[in-house]
């Protein structure tokens, strides 16, 4: 098992920044990616972005490219989620995830609220 716990979230206005944690305890040398996922009141979760813990090959959402960069630090087993140039939309529930292989996402944190206001 993984644990994962988020932090960092908040109110924010538009065009600002926000530094996203997520700590990760546990059977952590198993984990082959981490990722961060984000859902609306009434949407779906969807994928904001991912990085591999061997090589730290990333990937991102078409909407945050640009703006978000996710990273993670071996030595304390933390991921973070730099978002910059904030808007309105980026309003959500903000999730950690961890993945033990390409297949499935299988663990994930309790989620941190990110507002952004216009």
């Amino acid at each position: 098992q993984v644990q994962l716990v988020e932090s960092g979230g908040g109110l924010v206005q538009a065009g600002g920044s926000l530094r996203l944690s997520c700590a990760a305890s546990g059977r952590t040398f198993s984990t082959h990616a981490s990722g961060w996922f984000r859902q609306a009141p009434g949407k779906e979760r969807e994928f904001v972005a991912s990085i591999k813990w061997s090589g730290g090959s990333t990937a991102y959402a078409d909407s945050v490219k640009g703006r978000f960069t996710i990273s993670r630090v071996n030595y304390n087993d933390t991921v973070y989620l730099q978002m910059n140039s904030l808007k309105p939309e980026d309003t959500a529930a903000y999730y950690c995830s961890a993945r033990l292989s390409d297949r499935t996402w299988d663990f994930w944190g309790q989620g941190t609220q990110v507002t952004v206001s216009s």
